[in-house]
């Protein structure tokens, strides 16, 4: 985080479950509530940093588990983006031999939506699947942002064929690039219980539009 304040990073994305990494069978029991302690460290950093942070957990919100983006602002503040559309890897793609579960099996699909404001723009956040579906960027498009935000989490058996899908979108005004590639946050910015997230490369944020697995 301190190297990307250095580069003078106004918003830093995180993969998909980069705070506990993507153990799906083990989301219930990791879970993040709306206001959890163990955000504390990333507040501090946000505010220290003058960055805003989208950071991804299993989150509970009544008695339902989601997917989320914890959106953490210099201000202190904390918003929350739900993945909308659930995914799942296909047989074929494994990670030392193991296909993780359907995320449909312990997750439920959100509908929180907020804007990422920062500088003199305005950004809609994805988590993965979500990019794969055309109605999410045009529904991002619409609200009129100009950065689309992805939180991605990708296997290495599927790595060159998702860097492959890697392009512009097709809507008439490109989106403007501000999220890069992301390896696991360092340990001193992990809050305590955290994890890191899969397999070193697995994990990746980016911000065109293609077709994700998870």
């Amino acid at each position: 985080m301190h190297a990307a304040a250095e580069e003078r990073t106004q918003v830093l994305v995180f993969p998909e479950l980069s705070l506990t990494g993507y153990e799906i069978e083990l989301a219930r029991e990791l879970a993040f509530a709306e206001d959890d302690p163990r955000l504390s460290p990333l507040i501090d950093a946000a505010s220290s940093c003058a960055m805003t942070l989208i950071v991804g957990a299993p989150i509970t919100a009544g008695s339902s588990l989601h997917i989320g983006a914890f959106i953490i602002t210099p201000d202190r503040a904390i918003d929350l983006y739900t993945k909308h559309h659930l995914g799942a890897f296909s047989a074929g793609a494994s990670c030392d031999g193991v296909v993780p579960p359907a995320e449909a099996t312990v997750f439920q699909p959100g509908d929180r939506n907020p804007l990422v404001r920062f500088g003199d723009g305005t950004a809609a956040v994805a988590v993965c699947a979500d990019t794969g579906r055309s109605s999410h960027p045009q529904a991002a498009a619409d609200r009129g942002v100009s950065t689309y935000l992805a939180s991605m989490f990708v296997i290495p058996s599927e790595f060159e064929d998702e860097t492959a899908n890697l392009g512009p979108t097709p809507h008439s005004t490109p989106w403007r690039s501000r999220s890069r590639t992301t390896a696991d946050p360092p340990e001193d910015s992990l809050p305590p219980g955290a994890a890191r997230s899969g397999p070193r490369g697995a994990s990746r944020s980016r911000d065109s539009m293609q077709t994700a697995p998870a």
